[in-house]
């Protein structure tokens, strides 16, 4: 048929009276519809949009309360109707808070000032006072004794238990806080000397896994640097507007209006967001309940400085914004505060708490991510050094393996460690601290490589040859006998005998073997079906020792990561693995009976790269991570220089030197035991020729002409040999004094009793540690 369009098909279509343009020509679909088909499918089974509503709902919600608040709010500032109402604050509470702290009045700004911005973290200690305890009237406590039963007459004693919760309150010491710090823009009737402050507090205690975390909101008044906020569990509201009940009275207009000023700019911000779809879903996700339900109320004064008002500035700015310029010497940042809560009966005392601007704690990191990256360097090229100095097969037979392993492992550790540095940072060290990162990562799977090199290399040291099987022979065919004459009546017999008759095809003719010279194999009944996964698996585990090795790596630092990060046992992991980092290679060489190949400058430069970050978070009071110091890290450090110590004794002195004459030294084989000596009439004394050059191997001329000596003995006993070891008849024969005493010999005999030039063997053994002759293992050289 032929195609439409065409002069043959308007032809055939007129003699069947019909026409090819009443059929359309065939059209390709296009590509664009399916394409947004796919497009709209896979958009629809990735794009979550269910929780995104729901998060959506949740942020209309909460952004339709803040706005009723907010105008309740500022229908109460303006006098008219409103639901809001300003709760009473008990006049108990100011006395009790004096009794602790002292508020700051205004100072002469040529003479102190107060840090402007309090945005960064803080740590400190702190006391804690039951206010409901019967027995606090001892020593200074009879002083607000009196404050604070007043104060707690509001306390509800029969639900204290169950405000209070499971945390134990006693045994809390430590306090951290985040802080962040922002001055409010003129608006309205807002005071320039009030800062809206928001962050976190947690506290701690020093056998607990998990801190005790509360929000806090309120006002910072810049002038004399006080502190009125308050504070709830994680995840509960925090009324703003109730801060003005904290304040002084002088104080309570304008600390209105700007709280009014701060709620405008949240609403606006929150509509925003949700105006260009930036959605955090895990914004209102429920999180655990709270430990406890205590409402605090926080109290704080910034400690003063000796600082000019005009220089602090100056330095707060070179602070935010680095420029170089030179200024005066930042003074430490303290507080003093009080927590205080009513509805549990619990005062808390904040003492100096210390602080740290967010710019300079991240110009901390960034330094140290600097420094860090210069120490992994270093190692790094340490490790290269050493792994071409060590790449033969003779010392990689001296090496242990775990010594590798065991910092393969801290590395990994400290690659997740830097990581995760980087991601809470969430600002410019993040990328700082990619760098460490990185070349830590690169150091752990060099090491981790090296270590499988080294364990393969020594596959051959704990396989024993087979023994020989002995050669299975047939039994030796018996000659036929010769043939015995016979006698004309036998010829008369086997003539007239009939034909022989053969024996049927199928049945063959079965041979005679002894049974001591052929071993039948055990019948089986069954062929075996094909091995399951499970056991193909361990078999190739128990195989190869690449797999194994790289297995348990992963094993040991997912259970490691899982126990720093769950359990807070990063402590007990960096003192065990840093105070038996060389250990290993001291059993290795104590076992073996062979000195170490480390050098002492991989060893002492890997010591003191690994102890700069033990040293800094274990020892630093000032670290980025805020550890306490521990002393016991010094320890650690001269235990590790004591095992280097060790390492170096045990190559002057010998692997065994501090083991005593109770413990039997290590059996080690000799590749120069004593040959006997030529005859002495040979022209060529020699001891054979090299398996490996094919050159003869001469013996030393000194002990040639000992061995002319004309003197009356004979040459066992000039060199002193026992009378039944003389003249022996072979070279594997009794022994004799070629190269006595303790200096290397130019021969090496191997235990397969072949014999090299030991310059040749010390090449061989350099690429493969095995006979050049018979394929065997060879022990080190």
């Amino acid at each position: 048929m032929p195609p439409p369009n065409t002069p043959e098909a308007a032809e055939e279509g007129r003699e069947a009276g019909t026409d090819a343009r009443d059929f359309p020509p065939h059209r390709r679909r296009s590509s664009v519809p399916t394409f947004l088909f796919i497009s709209f499918v896979l958009f629809m089974l990735t794009n979550n949009r269910g929780e995104q509503l729901d998060t959506r709902f949740q942020y209309m919600k909460a952004l339709d309360s803040l706005n009723q608040r907010v105008s309740d709010y500022s229908a109460w500032l303006n006098g008219t109707a409103s639901n809001f109402t300003l709760p009473d604050h008990d006049n108990a509470t100011a006395p009790l808070v004096n009794t602790f702290m002292t508020f700051e009045s205004r100072l002469d700004p040529e003479r102190g000032s107060y840090y402007t911005n309090l945005t960064g973290f803080w740590h400190g200690e702190v006391n804690l006072h039951n206010l409901t305890s019967p027995d606090m009237v001892n020593g200074t406590a009879a002083s607000w004794l009196p404050l604070a039963e007043s104060y707690t007459n509001a306390t509800n004693m029969t639900a204290l238990l169950q405000l209070l919760g499971p945390w134990k309150w006693a045994a809390t010491n430590k306090v951290a806080l985040s802080v962040g710090d922002k001055a409010l823009s003129a608006v309205q009737n807002a005071s320039q000397d009030i800062a809206i402050i928001h962050g976190k507090v947690e506290l701690s205690e020093p056998h607990a896994s998990e801190e005790l975390k509360f929000d806090f909101d309120g006002v910072h008044f810049i002038s004399n640097g006080s502190i009125y906020a308050l504070s709830e569990p994680s995840g509960k509201h925090i009324d703003l507007r109730r801060v003005i009940s904290l304040v002084p009275h002088a104080h309570s207009n304008e600390t209105a209006y700007a709280i009014l000023a701060e709620m405008t700019s949240r609403a606006t911000k929150l509509k925003e967001k949700i105006d260009a779809g930036t959605i955090d879903q895990d914004a209102f996700n429920d999180e655990d309940p709270p430990k406890v339900h205590c409402s605090f109320e926080l109290y704080g004064q910034l400690v003063p400085t000796d600082v000019s008002q005009d220089s602090m500035q100056e330095l707060e700015r070179e602070i935010e914004k680095p420029t170089g310029i030179a200024t005066v010497k930042a003074p430490e940042l303290k507080l003093n505060g009080v927590l205080v809560s009513q509805n549990c009966g619990i005062l808390i005392e904040v003492n100096e708490v210390i602080g740290l601007k967010s710019p300079q704690l991240y110009r901390k990191i960034t330094t140290y991510a600097g420094i860090a990256t210069i120490v992994y360097l270093v190692m790094y090229k340490l490790l290269c050094r050493e792994m071409a100095r060590t790449s033969s097969t003779a010392t990689l037979s001296r090496l242990s393996r775990y010594v590798f392993f065991s910092q393969s492992l801290i590395d990994a550790i400290a690659s997740v460690g830097h990581i995760t540095l980087g991601i809470l940072s969430d600002g410019r060290p993040s990328l700082a601290v990619l760098a460490p990162a990185g070349l830590s990562c690169l150091l752990f799977v060099a090491e981790a490589r090296f270590s499988v090199g080294v364990g393969q290399s020594q596959i051959s040291e704990d396989i024993s040859p087979p023994p020989p099987q002995p050669l299975v022979t047939p039994a030796p065919t018996p000659a036929p006998a010769p043939p015995t004459p016979s006698t004309p009546e036998q010829d008369a017999q086997r003539n007239q005998a009939p034909e022989t008759t053969y024996p049927p095809a199928q049945q063959a003719p079965q041979v005679q073997i002894p049974q001591a010279t052929v071993t039948s194999p055990t019948p089986t009944t069954a062929l075996p079906g094909q091995p399951s996964f499970l056991s193909v698996l361990w078999h190739h585990l128990r195989s190869d020792l690449s797999t194994r090795m790289w297995m348990t790596v992963s094993i040991f630092f997912l259970v490691v990561v899982r126990i720093i990060i769950r359990l807070s046992l990063p402590l007990f992991f960096i003192g065990s693995m840093y105070s038996f980092i060389w250990m290993c290679q001291i059993y290795r060489s104590v076992r073996r009976g062979r000195s170490s190949p480390l050098s002492v400058e991989y060893m002492v430069g890997t010591t003191l790269c690994r102890l700069y970050f033990a040293l800094y978070f274990l020892a630093c009071p000032k670290n980025i991570l805020d550890v306490e110091p521990r002393r016991w890290i010094y320890a650690v450090a001269v235990l590790m220089f004591a095992q280097i110590f060790m390492i170096v004794l045990q190559d002057r002195l010998g692997p065994t030197f501090f083991m005593g004459n109770r413990v039997i030294a290590v059996k080690t084989y000799d590749y120069h035991p004593s040959l006997p000596l030529p005859d002495t009439e040979d022209p060529q004394q020699t001891l054979g020729d090299c398996a490996i050059c094919m050159d003869v191997i001469e013996v030393d001329p000194s002990l040639r002409r000992r061995s002319k000596s004309s003197d009356g003995k004979e040459r066992g006993d000039m060199l002193g040999l026992p009378s039944r070891s003389r003249r022996p008849g072979g070279i594997f024969g009794a022994v004799s004094a070629v190269g006595g005493g303790n200096a290397r010999k130019n021969y090496s005999l191997a235990p397969c009793h072949h014999l090299f030039h030991t310059s040749c063997l010390e090449q061989w053994l350099a690429i493969k540690n095995i006979c050049p002759q018979c394929r065997r293992p060879l022990p080190p050289l």
